[in-house]
């Protein structure tokens, strides 16, 4: 049997309005590729660069519940505010994230990182020190590779400590790119 698209769209619509989802997702186009773009009902929760999207569609259903399906209209308002940002006409998300699986250090840090802004940088030390953890600049790099909502909670601002540009978990090239876009100083 055969579904019509008109009738897949309203199906996958319907879900997610009547909250029968764990996890929605849509793919986004962006100037750095396509992003796989996944919200819960507590906020966006994963933003990935994977170019193998089912790779992070099965580690979703693995760790946020086995309802997920592909439905546009839960990620449209992080979409329509990473278009304005990719057109440089938003510098600061106002979106709900939802880090519940993520440790509380980590956690710390994340919510750190969200305060650095546009156009800024800080280092792995100085968001270390931030979460008041300043010996754990190392652990600070960990979290910042695991960061499961890259752009939105902005580990491209993080540096090392002389300033270079050093790993980032969509590439150094994106990394580099976002830094631009934002008129950061390299």
């Amino acid at each position: 049997m055969t579904v019509s698209n008109e009738l897949d769209a309203r199906f996958r619509a319907a879900a997610a309005e009547q909250g029968l989802l764990d996890v929605a997702y849509d793919l986004v186009d962006s100037p750095l590729g396509t992003l796989l773009v996944a919200a819960s009902d507590a906020g966006l929760c994963r933003i990935s660069y994977d170019p193998e999207p089912e790779r992070e569609v099965a580690r979703l259903g693995r760790t946020l519940g086995a309802r997920i399906l592909r439905s546009p209209k839960p990620v449209d308002e992080a979409r329509r505010q990473l278009d304005e940002y990719f057109e440089q006409r938003r510098h600061a998300f106002d979106l709900d994230v939802d880090l519940r699986l993520t440790a509380q250090f980590s956690r710390r840090v994340l919510e750190e990182l969200a305060k650095v802004p546009y156009g800024e940088t800080t280092t792995y030390g100085e968001l270390a020190a931030r979460a008041a953890r300043p010996r754990a600049a190392r652990a600070v790099g960990t979290v910042m590779n695991r960061n499961p909502i890259p752009i939105v909670l902005p580990c491209h601002r993080v540096v090392g400590a002389s300033g270079s540009l050093v790993g980032y978990g969509g590439g150094l090239d994106r990394k580099e790119a976002l830094l631009r876009l934002e008129g950061a100083v390299l």
